[in-house]
């Protein structure tokens, strides 16, 4: 089993969260970005910086992320070929994406970004606070303990 990070735009609690449980149940964690990553020294964390390219992280974590592995990433069209393939996905707000509501979530998405492109809609999500990351930290808890029982 193996955390995967799309951390590009991951926020700062998120990183702090995942790599406390990485220390504390020794599970290998790679964050995978386009620019450099400030991570502490550790056997247990990685990092892969992909080329400065749109998509460029999504690839590289489509390729290696396989089934038992976490992924936390906010990007639903990345979340999308995962969940399909049975990898555990938990966006940093802590929505976990799953058979059930990744359709569903990927059609809005791309509703919204053409509403975007039009001009009808502008600005992005709120901002992230506490709420949000008692909210990761809960679901992350959760999925992180049962993929760890199948182990």
């Amino acid at each position: 089993m193996k955390i995967w990070v799309d951390a590009d735009a991951c926020p700062g609690a998120v990183r702090d969260i995942v790599l406390a449980a990485s220390r504390k149940r020794k599970i290998e964690t790679t964050f995978v970005a386009n620019k450099p990553l400030p991570l502490p020294l550790s056997d247990l964390v990685s990092f892969v910086q992909v080329a400065n390219t749109p998509d460029a992280a999504d690839a590289y974590i489509i390729e290696q992320a396989v089934v038992g592995d976490l992924v936390i990433t906010q990007d639903i069209p990345l979340a999308h070929p995962l969940v399909k393939r049975a990898v555990v996905v938990i966006s940093p707000r802590g929505v976990v994406f799953d058979d059930d509501n990744i359709g569903e979530r990927l059609s809005i998405r791309d509703m919204m970004q053409d509403m975007r492109d039009a001009g009808m809609v502008t600005g992005g999500p709120k901002q992230f606070g506490e709420k949000e990351k008692r909210e990761f930290a809960s679901s992350f808890d959760r999925e992180l303990t049962k993929l760890l029982r199948k182990v």
